[in-house]
């Protein structure tokens, strides 16, 4: 899969006749969000676990994943979720930046490289309630582009959040997986398929690691996640 491929045709002349700034230190980038000076300094993942992502010599499979192994099965992230990768994040999130969907799509193709292995496409729900709030799923806008440019199958209603739980900033480590418990649904059978979850940021994992058994319980023959930036 090429990274060009996530833009549509009408969307790379739109964005070439409306040149921009870059997000983070506003200089001319034209058709992208982030000029290539920026870019080039982003804080990029070295050699990780491929189960959870975290730093790993050799990228071996770490000492926590070996001792209890998550419910997904695979992580590929792009970037660390430091300074100024967060603030990216949030200018999507919060600050409706919608076009920078595109732009970590395009981050992710790239990561993902080659012609991804999975049969579906969800991405982390939102609770109707934080939905109606902020207006749109940063996740699944992210992974609409991915989808769309690697031809995969996006499953919009994949999967639900059930449960308003507490956000998972601020939490101890060890509250976190107590507080998504049972915080997700799987309204279809998704028997034997290989599923790639597409999340902005991976923190601790508990999300993620409750949504992938949810989906191995709906049948998921296997789960990964494609995620912009981990939290170190």
């Amino acid at each position: 899969m090429k990274t060009r491929g996530i833009l549509s045709l009408g969307a790379r002349a739109l964005a070439a006749a409306l040149p921009q700034d870059c997000v983070l230190c506003g200089a001319p980038s034209g058709a992208r969000q982030v000029c290539g000076p920026c870019a080039a300094e982003l804080p990029r993942l070295g050699e990780s676990c491929p189960r959870c992502a975290l730093p790993s010599p050799g990228a071996r499979v770490c000492g926590a994943c070996l001792a209890a192994p998550p419910a997904y099965d695979a992580t590929l992230a792009c970037f660390a979720y430091a300074y100024p990768v967060d603030r990216l994040v949030q200018a999507l999130k919060y600050g409706h930046r919608l076009p920078l969907a595109r732009w970590f799509a395009a981050a992710l193709a790239e990561r993902i490289g080659g012609a991804p292995c999975v049969d579906r496409v969800i991405a982390m729900p939102l609770h109707r309630a934080r939905l109606a709030e902020r207006g749109f799923n940063q996740s699944l806008e992210i992974a609409r582009r991915i989808a769309s440019g690697a031809a995969l199958a996006l499953e919009v209603d994949g999967a639900r959040r059930v449960l308003a739980t507490a956000p998972q900033v601020g939490l101890p480590l060890d509250a976190r997986a107590r507080n998504v418990r049972g915080a997700f649904a799987c309204p279809h059978r998704l028997d034997g398929l290989r599923v790639a979850v597409v999340d902005d940021v991976m923190t601790s994992g508990a999300s993620l690691d409750e949504l992938a058994r949810t989906l191995k319980e709906a049948g998921a023959a296997s789960v990964v996640n494609w995620v912009v930036a981990r939290a170190l």
